[in-house]
């Protein structure tokens, strides 16, 4: 999402700042700015719009200096216009802050700040930083960051810069950023892309680690202040391969960003103090008492999953159904209705006209939607934006998983408003989405394992998937992503239905996957899992870590890291995305543009 660049050095650093976050561009941005020291002064110039309406901007104000921070926004807190628009300054304008991410907890932050005077002149959860780190800044900016941070709770890739100060500063958690070694200058970046022409020396950051950045050198340190050894690495990428961070394929790249994709779309979103999720909608969820959620492909299953979130915890009916059906069957729904349509691209075709049916027939709509000022965005009476940055890989990974996380989101804001979730599931439910990031990194480490698994299985010319209740979605989802990045057919089914016609396909050359996390429904599943090994069926279980059962009832195990057994679809997801992959890399088949399909189907 978002573009990072800061430089140090002797060039002039609002040409190295522009020409970077053009390289940066392909990530998505409704906004961007610059701030440079000039003759001993911070200058910001930002606009909203596109790099040119900046670089105009600029034409008619040269900015002279050496040293400079630039930035591309993606509208998260706050509308995308100039004052939201990145760096935000401090009130006495000698500190100018850039950040990538969400700060958790910037409302109460907020209100401190305004408590002891402080003026915001924007409606961004970031220009708490500023205000902050100027709080604390006592003529050492590295250690007024430090302390700021010491306060800030959430994701964050961090640039600051004071007048008084040659150094730039900058902290990471979640948010990517690599820091850039020349010759008498430094740079740094939230990807590689920026850094091409100057530099291939670079430093990737860890989360937790700060670094202070001058001309001459670079300083590395943990939030505590401890130093860090990071290894140099020498880049060798083509311009492609840099946007693709070094992965071989944009649809890896897009795995690994689940993380910090999760990060954007919870982040800020959920209140701890009250349990619940402030949405920033003006739709009144009590107003509704049943739910139709209309999808496409995987943004389906993702409804799908939504449906039991919602029933679960709002206790409110709730029917999904392909966008490209609804609109066809005269469906029933009036002034008590809510419609949910998810889309990543928002151009859907189908769902367009579906979520036009709805509203037609008077029903609330709401779109979940990852692009901004797409088509449904300006259908619907209310937006979700999952924050999932663009994605460029045909098969739907992050937005799939940030999906999940955004109706999950609904599902508490409709359970609380409504008055059916209580304060104690509440709590421990949104503890539990509070993890997610963390559960899904901890889920990427089993891609060796998986990549065994693929080249074990990667000639089966059929697989079947398996999964009840809340992954009964989660199996289509998985069958879905094998067909169509490697081209095996591939069937999915609620795990109770297989021995109603499917358990006819089973044999020894069958691989199966069965999705057998904990849940209540544990020893039913296991019980389908018997059937399909008494039929000489290959199971490949996904299974909860510390499941040693698992082993004596599965030929290959995965395992998740344990969650709520409602959140379980997201952390699933993850692996059998990497299955489909490396199967698919296996065959040697096009990943990133598999034959036949298109990245947003615009027509019926």
């Amino acid at each position: 999402m978002c573009g990072i660049v800061g430089y140090v050095g002797f060039r002039e650093a609002a040409g190295v700042l522009l020409e970077g976050l053009r390289r940066l561009e392909y990530r998505g941005y409704d906004s961007a700015g610059v701030a440079v020291k000039v003759n001993g002064r911070l200058e910001v110039v930002k606009k909203a719009g596109k790099l040119q309406v900046l670089a105009e901007s600029l034409k008619e104000r040269a900015l002279p200096g050496t040293l400079g921070v630039g930035h591309t926004r993606w509208a998260t807190h706050g509308a995308p216009n100039d004052p939201n628009a990145h760096p935000h300054s401090s009130e006495d304008g000698r500190l100018a802050v850039i950040h990538n991410g969400i700060i958790e907890n910037y409302l109460p932050l907020k209100e401190g700040l305004l408590q002891r005077g402080h003026v915001f002149a924007s409606e961004t959860d970031s220009e708490v930083l500023a205000h902050l780190i100027e709080e604390k800044y006592q003529g050492n900016l590295y250690q007024a960051v430090r302390l700021a941070l010491q306060e800030a709770h959430g994701a964050y890739g961090l640039v600051v810069a004071h007048q008084d100060s040659e150094e730039i500063v900058v902290a990471r958690t979640v948010s990517p950023l690599v820091i850039g070694l020349g010759e008498g200058e430094n740079f740094v970046a939230s990807d590689v892309p920026a850094l091409l022409p100057y530099t291939r020396r670079v430093i990737f950051l860890h989360d937790g680690d700060m670094a202070a950045i001058g001309k001459e050198g670079v300083r590395l340190t943990d939030l505590k202040g401890n130093p860090v050894q990071r290894e140099v690495v020498e880049v060798d990428w083509s311009l492609e391969d840099s946007e693709k961070g070094g992965y071989p394929h944009y649809m890896l790249k897009e795995i690994y960003e689940q993380p910090w994709v999760l990060e954007n779309t919870l982040g800020g979103r959920l209140r701890e103090e009250s349990a619940t999720a402030e949405l920033g909608l003006k739709l009144d969820p009590a107003r509704y008492d049943k739910v139709h959620v209309i999808a496409c492909g995987s943004a389906y299953y993702a409804g799908w999953v939504g449906k039991y979130l919602i029933e679960a915890l709002a206790r409110v009916p709730v029917e999904v159904e392909v966008a490209s059906e609804y609109r066809y069957r005269d469906p029933v729904a009036d002034q008590k209705t809510l419609a949910i349509v998810i889309s990543q691209s928002g151009e859907t075709i189908d769902s367009l006209e579906a979520i036009r049916e709805a509203a037609r027939k008077g029903a609330g709509t709401l779109g979940i939607i990852n692009a901004k000022g797409s088509s449904i965005t300006r259908e619907v009476d209310d937006t979700l934006y999952i924050h999932a940055g663009p994605e460029i890989g045909v098969a739907s990974t992050k937005a799939y998983t940030a999906m999940i996380a955004a109706m999950s989101l609904v599902a508490v804001w409709m359970g609380r408003a409504k008055g059916r979730l209580q304060d104690q599931p509440a709590a421990e439910f949104t503890a539990e989405l509070r993890k997610l990031p963390r559960l899904v990194e901890e889920a990427l480490e089993e891609r060796p394992e998986i990549a065994r698994i693929a080249l074990k299985y990667h000639q089966a010319s059929d697989y079947l998937f398996l999964g009840r209740h809340i992954q009964a979605p989660t199996a289509y989802e998985g069958a879905l992503k094998l067909k169509e990045i490697s081209y095996i057919h591939a069937e999915a089914y609620p795990a109770g239905e297989m021995k109603h016609g499917p358990i006819a396909l089973i044999d020894e050359h069958l691989p199966v996957v069965v999705l057998t996390t904990e849940s209540p429904l544990y020893e039913k599943t296991v019980s389908n899992i018997q059937e399909v090994r008494a039929r000489g069926g290959r199971v490949i279980a996904l299974a909860t870590k510390g499941d040693s059962e698992a082993k004596k009832f599965a030929q290959d195990v995965i395992y998740v890291p344990r969650t709520h057994h409602l959140l379980a679809p997201i952390v699933s997801a993850v692996p059998l995305q990497l299955l489909a992959y490396e199967t698919a890399v296996c065959l040697g088949r096009d990943v990133d543009q598999p034959r036949n399909l298109a990245k947003s189907v615009t027509v019926e």
